[in-house]
């Protein structure tokens, strides 16, 4: 480990992908502390529910030594999908009792994030640590956070995520709009609050899809579920709707509006919602970027190659670039920081290139007329 042997190490970002990088660093002696700008792990709501791949996320869970701890925190027939129409007609329904393949399984942000904190040494997550700037000091950087704090390191890794404050300092390429917004919203206590919804859940989620829309719906291990409604629009729609997203009447009555001619149930939905609507539009990284390889920081997951979500590719390209970052900065057969870094840039770049193009095809076709026939397509 020439590359990074007696240097300081500053992850910005407790994600998935950033927590996975501290966990396998350490567990070849690295010294590396993660800052975050949340003030604890319990900050935010979690979203909705992670389908772990075989290739990707399990595969850096299993090299970091946490499959056990994965199979105790993982929810075991969250993945059952159900496939619906516009009228609520279920055209697709895998709730059976056979015996499932286990190659995606599913597990709630919030487990995920404990288990990977609990397998980092005490203190290596700073929390309340909000990046502000990023100063060259010779070979070092300067970290300067928001509550006045500042911090001396050899290698800065960016893992904040789609709208990275590290990004800047490595690459000026920005993000397009993928042509699709979502918007997001939970219901708790969804057993008694969206009785229909949660009976169709089944404990797993439903796909659907109709007019050129998707609706999806996560249950999630609370006893909560969450769902995203998805739409083609214009890049600035959301400033342009005159909708107050935290005022549930206005968004319940822009649904019925927009979503006319689907069937009631999916109202409950927004007439349950138990906190404010959350808007998203939807950006990629262009699949050709590029950029030189610089000799002490790099990017990890949405930060370095942000696309929608629509293919379930997330948080997997993210834990997946940690285990590969976390080989290259280790592997003795580089001398150098900027070596290693250039070999995993490179290879991840070709490999979110690939997953972009797959991901921006899943997002136009789930918002296509035949938006059912390609997803079962897909899933059969």
């Amino acid at each position: 480990m020439d590359s990074i042997k007696n240097k300081k190490i500053a992850i910005v970002g407790a994600g998935p992908g950033g927590l996975t990088l501290a966990r396998l660093l350490q567990m070849h002696g690295a010294d590396v502390k993660v800052y975050e700008r949340d003030i604890n792990k319990d900050a935010r709501m979690q979203g909705a529910t992670l389908d772990l791949h075989e290739e990707s996320g399990l595969k850096a869970l299993d090299q970091a030594g946490l499959m056990e701890a994965f199979y105790a925190n993982y929810r075991p027939g969250a993945d059952k999908l159900r496939i619906m129409d516009k009228n609520a007609r279920v055209v697709f329904d895998d709730h059976t009792g056979d015996e499932r393949v286990l190659d995606r399984p599913e597990i709630d942000r919030g487990p995920l994030q404990n288990l990977l904190l609990n397998s980092l040494q005490p203190g290596t997550v700073v929390w309340d640590s909000h990046f502000l700037n990023l100063l060259p000091q010779d070979a070092s950087w300067k970290l300067e956070f928001k509550n006045g704090t500042s911090v001396m390191v050899d290698i800065v890794i960016g893992a904040d995520g789609a709208n990275s404050k590290i990004r800047p300092y490595v690459t000026p390429i920005k993000p397009f709009f993928a042509g699709v917004t979502a918007i997001e919203g939970a219901v708790y206590h969804s057993e008694t609050a969206s009785p229909q919804m949660h009976q169709l859940l089944g404990g797993g989620k439903i796909f659907a899809m109709g007019d050129e829309k998707s609706l999806i719906v996560s249950s999630k291990g609370d006893g909560s579920l969450v769902f995203y409604t998805s739409f083609n629009t214009a890049e600035n729609w959301i400033r342009e709707c005159g909708i107050d997203f935290a005022d549930k009447a206005q968004v319940l009555a822009w649904f019925k509006t927009e979503y006319t001619g689907w069937d009631s149930v999916w109202q409950e939905l927004f007439e349950n919602a138990s906190s404010e609507f959350v808007p998203r539009p939807q950006y990629c990284m262009p699949l050709d970027q590029t950029w030189e390889a610089l000799p002490n920081i790099t990017l990890l997951g949405d930060a370095a190659h942000l696309m929608p979500p629509f293919a379930g590719e997330g948080v997997n390209m993210a834990m997946l670039d940690a285990l590969e970052l976390s080989k290259c900065l280790t592997n003795p057969d580089f001398f150098t920081t900027q070596a290693a870094i250039e070999a995993y840039e490179q290879e991840m770049r070709t490999r979110a290139s690939a997953t972009g193009a797959q991901t921006l095809e899943a997002t136009a076709a789930l918002h296509a007329p035949d938006a059912i026939a390609y997803i079962i397509q897909v899933i059969s």
